[in-house]
């Protein structure tokens, strides 16, 4: 049975065409689709299954509370699998996904997340410090903050040569994310996947990557090791990970642990980054939301127009523009139209966020949106939904909220008068094509304006 004539229709242009216009032009690409064939359309990348994009809230509504068997998010990240590990909750699926999960999700929630906001205000107070004045890319400059966060946040460590050690190697690693050979899965059988990646660490983009991987595991086992030994009273998040125990009583093995810190730590600070940075990409250029958040935040405690200015910045721009796509792994219909197993079904928050029947004149940048309304469960997805809804959303939002408050009280950003950045693809992430320029003058220094 021929595949292509049981899916929605799309782009008919050959699968490799497709891959290129969908990395040089990631959000562009969609527009395009969604003007041509509406809110449900096929699209095909090299080496993947057919993407089935869905732009209809009440589909996706279906996918996200399909039954567990039926839809894989696991099998449709395989992506990840050479940074992240088989064994991290984000490739696993069904029984094995819950059980991991529920071993993680303590690690970001209730009295846990209130301890960590101390030590987030902490960090970024120092590190916003030494950005000085000018213009500057803010984007490397959150990925440094940000990781700083999560390394403090996961270990522990305080300054030294281990935490030294592994922000440079993960800093290393996260940069062959700007390969488009990072978007090929590996092949499913483990022998074959082995051989495919030891080719690719000899040649092209990304020679070197399993080298930088193998530094970072050493490190991360070392760590793991030297904490099983360790007998202290640890409050971080591999303290709790030690701690864990599976249902049937047994911890979790080195594997998993590995598996589970680097997902924590790439997934925890690189999505974070980019959101911030275009946080200031869209603040620079709207001088009346700038004035509102930076009076509230300089003047008290409130965070009313502070949450909806980040509610308002996932809106407009997602950095994971598909969230989990879903392998169709059992029959199924969607809107009316049925799946046979084989192709991936993703809800694209892009789209939705960007469609004016759900968010009027969706490309102004409009934080009021939010203010008296939250967010929609299937019409504000940045974070995904259903049972597999982002674990870190919560100190994701803790990040933001300290992050944005502590950068606005230190500076005065000032308008560049440069064009708005187009985006850009990092692996499955878009960031700001410049970095999110934006021109900063430390409050202390500024010389006031004569009247």
């Amino acid at each position: 049975m021929d595949v292509r004539q049981n899916l929605p229709p799309g782009p008919r242009a050959p699968a490799l065409y497709q891959g290129v216009g969908m990395w040089t032009r990631p959000l562009a690409s969609l527009e395009r689709c969604r003007a041509r064939y509406g809110n449900r359309f096929t699209v095909r990348f090299p080496f993947t299954p057919p993407f089935v994009i869905i732009a209809d809230p009440e589909q996706v509504k279906q996918i996200y509370t399909a039954p567990p068997d039926v839809l894989h998010p696991g099998a449709g990240a395989r992506v990840l699998e050479p940074v992240v590990g088989k064994n991290s909750v984000i490739l696993l699926d069904g029984d094995a996904h819950m059980e991991q999960r529920k071993l993680i999700l303590p690690a970001f929630h209730g009295e846990r997340m209130e301890r960590l906001t101390g030590l987030v205000r902490d960090v970024t107070e120092r590190e916003i410090a030494s950005w000085g004045a000018g213009e500057i890319a803010l984007h490397p400059r959150l990925q440094a903050l940000t990781l700083e966060i999560i390394l403090r946040a996961v270990f522990g460590l305080d300054e030294g040569p281990r935490l030294d050690a592994l922000r440079e190697a993960l800093t290393a690693g996260l940069r062959y994310g700007e390969s488009p050979i990072t978007l090929v899965p590996p092949p499913t059988d483990p022998d074959a996947g082995e051989r495919w990646m030891r080719r690719l660490n000899r040649f092209g983009p990304l020679r070197g990557f399993l080298d930088t991987r193998d530094r970072i595991d050493r490190l991360l086992h070392e760590q793991i090791a030297e904490r099983r030994a360790d007998d202290g009273d640890r409050d971080d998040v591999l303290a709790m990970l030690l701690g864990a125990r599976h249902e049937d009583g047994s911890p979790m093995s080195e594997e998993e642990l590995r598996d589970e810190l680097m997902t924590l730590l790439v997934a925890g600070h690189e999505t974070t980054a980019s959101t911030l940075a275009w946080a200031f990409e869209r603040l620079a250029r709207e001088p009346q939301v700038l004035a509102a958040l930076t009076g509230e935040t300089r003047e008290g405690d409130d965070e009313d127009y502070l949450l909806a200015t980040i509610r308002e910045t996932l809106r407009r721009r997602p950095v994971l523009p598909n969230t989990a796509p879903r392998l169709v792994k059992k029959p199924i219909e969607v809107g009316g139209w049925h799946y046979e197993p084989g192709p991936c079904l993703v809800a694209n928050a892009y789209l939705i966020h960007h469609d004016p029947d759900i968010y009027p004149d969706p490309y102004a940048f409009r934080p009021e949106r939010f203010l008296d309304e939250k967010p929609g469960t299937y019409t504000w997805i940045p974070f995904g939904g259903g049972r597999r809804r982002c674990i870190g959303m919560s100190f994701a939002m803790l990040e933001m909220r300290v992050v944005l408050r502590a950068v606005l009280r230190a500076y005065d950003l000032d308008l560049t008068g440069a064009a708005h950045e187009p985006p850009a693809r990092r692996n499955i992430t878009v960031r700001p094509a410049h970095g999110s320029r934006a021109s900063l003058a430390p409050r202390e220094t500024r010389v006031p304006v004569a009247a």
